[in-house]
């Protein structure tokens, strides 16, 4: 029964492997060229949009837009079938969410960055490209009230 499965899906089964590969092996190559070019304060400026982007709603910031969407769309379902798949899983999620729009997008990419392991990984592929580390908000200590009051 389960021979004759493969035997009927074979040609799927051998596209899905195919494009596995090719994901696995693109984001080899993409996911450490796009953390090398994150500007090491990305996390603790103030200001989030880049000075050279054109201003207002034109046709170019539109269409500029859409595909930066697109690419994070893409970049987060990549992702996401990379934490089951051999690959970079969490940080393609997090290259992907930083090229989305939507509100709370700078709290989640900190709770993301904020994991070790990630955080760990991301500046290992700086120091190697020999960009400086992220830098990270420091942690505010939760204010306690006192029981007493």
């Amino acid at each position: 029964m389960i021979f004759e499965f493969f035997r009927v899906h074979q040609a799927s089964l051998w596209l899905i492997g195919a494009l596995s590969v090719i994901v696995f092996a693109g984001t080899l190559v993409a996911i450490p060229m796009l953390v090398i070019h994150i500007p090491a304060d990305y996390f603790t400026r103030r200001r989030r949009t880049p000075e050279g982007s054109p201003k207002g709603y034109s046709a170019v910031r539109l269409v500029g837009l859409i595909l930066k969407n697109l690419s994070g769309i893409i970049f987060v379902l990549s992702g996401i079938a990379l934490l089951v798949l051999p690959g970079q899983g969490i940080i393609t999620l997090l290259i992907g969410i930083m090229l989305l729009n939507f509100p709370g997008k700078l709290a989640l990419q900190r709770r993301i960055i904020e994991q070790q392991s990630v955080l760990h990984a991301i500046n290992w592929m700086r120091l190697k490209a020999r960009k400086p580390a992220l830098k990270l908000p420091r942690k505010r200590p939760r204010s306690r009230k006192n029981k007493a009051d």
